[in-house]
């Protein structure tokens, strides 16, 4: 791709490679075997000059496959449990969404749905190849129909009140053709209101954040172009801040009769984008080597492990080409317990492993969870170093 998907601009450049690396990253295998032949592909990651999108020029949609062994959850975490019943109940009183009728397009396993249904007494139809519906309450299951399949047009004649997406965008390669559709099935129907939830690129590129791109990720948005796009499309944002320690962006818009215009401090950000992927790529192949060299510095005094499974450690892992330093992954997530994440050697284990093998050291994949991380391993009388994945100026090892 050349042509940005977001905008139609052919002025892209781009500012970062890796590869071949996996072309999924929460897919689990049930084999050491299956996870090394994993399939993979090149990452080429460009910037568009007029809207700031970012997005994988290689990206080959026939790689993608998604499906119920995909897990991608982060429901097991109390922290992230606790940001997304606070998201739900504001979303709620924010914009009236009681005794209504919820759309959410790429649901994932159905908890956050679950969540806005129970918590507002409405009833909701998830979309996404990946739902598990056994999984959640019984009274969650009474109140939502799943579909286990990719949103598209066959879904047109869907109405709802709210349309809710949260961390899908980014997988989507054609994104304004994406939400051109979903304002197309709207129609004169201005009633409705989107929320979407998604990672913020802002940050990952003034960390230098190399661990939060990879193939499932083909999307990469900063406030600027995410704004940008829903405005072209014929939508109005009303809403749109960062959250979860700015780790998120949450939008919300309504249907309007013809593109709108900004009127929010926060999408003036082109500028700021486009010197941030300039400064990624001058500064790249030092952080990759300095996180390199940082991992085989604790691997050589003891046994270190990933607190983290999943797209952000199968990119630390891969990029860095780090097979044998890391021992062992640990997930809270019970339905990784005993596999494999595509192109490493490691095992994913539960929290109880740090009592079988403890671990000198601990990279944690995001440093929201330190906290709770810490609690864990305190909880088994481990104590072992802590290196969070941070901006590298802030790493501390402690």
């Amino acid at each position: 791709m050349n042509i940005c998907p977001n905008c139609g601009d052919a002025a892209t450049e781009t500012f970062y490679e890796v590869g071949p690396i996996p072309s999924h990253s929460c897919l689990l295998v049930d084999t050491v075997e299956e996870a090394m032949e994993f399939p993979r592909a090149p990452l080429q990651i460009a910037v568009c000059n007029t809207c700031g999108f970012i997005f994988n020029r290689l990206y080959d949609a026939n790689l993608k496959d998604y499906k119920p062994t995909y897990e991608e959850t982060q429901h097991f975490s109390s922290h992230f449990s606790s940001f997304a019943k606070s998201l739900a109940q504001r979303w709620i009183d924010d914009y009236g969404l009681r005794g209504k009728h919820i759309l959410e397009i790429g649901c994932g396993k159905g908890e956050f749905l679950q969540l806005i249904c129970q918590l507002g007494d409405n009833r909701g139809t998830g979309i996404d190849p990946t739902c598990i519906p056994e999984r959640l309450e019984e009274d969650g299951r009474q109140r939502i129909d799943f579909m286990r399949e990719y949103y598209g047009p066959q879904h047109a004649a869907l109405q709802a009140d709210a349309i809710l997406c949260r961390h899908t965008l980014e997988h989507i390669p054609n994104t304004m053709e994406f939400l051109a559709q979903i304002r197309e099935t709207l129609g004169d129907n201005t009633d409705v209101t989107l929320l979407f939830e998604l990672p913020d690129t802002t940050r990952i590129l003034h960390e230098c954040a190399f661990w939060d791109m990879y193939y499932e990720h083909c999307s990469y948005f900063c406030a600027g172009s995410l704004a940008r796009l829903f405005r072209l499309t014929g939508f109005d944002v009303i809403e749109l801040e960062r959250v979860y320690d700015e780790q998120y962006l949450i939008l919300a818009a309504k249907p309007s009769k013809a593109p709108t215009q900004p009127n929010l401090a926060i999408e003036d950000d082109l500028a700021e984008t486009l010197a941030a992927a300039q400064t990624f790529k001058d500064s790249i192949g030092q952080v990759t080597s300095t996180w390199k060299q940082q991992v085989d510095e604790l691997s050589q005094k003891g046994r270190t492990i990933i607190w983290g499974s999943g797209s952000k450690s199968v990119s630390f892992l891969t990029t860095l080409g780090l097979t044998e330093q890391i021992e062992y992954l640990i997930d809270i997530n019970p339905h990784k317990s005993g596999k494999f994440q595509p192109g490493g050697k490691q095992p994913i284990c539960s929290p109880d492993q740090v009592r079988q093998a403890p671990p000198d050291a601990v990279v944690v994949m995001n440093p929201v969870y330190e906290k709770e991380i810490r609690q864990a391993l305190a909880k088994r009388n481990c104590h072992p170093q802590i290196v969070c994945l941070d901006a590298l100026d802030s790493v501390q090892a402690s």
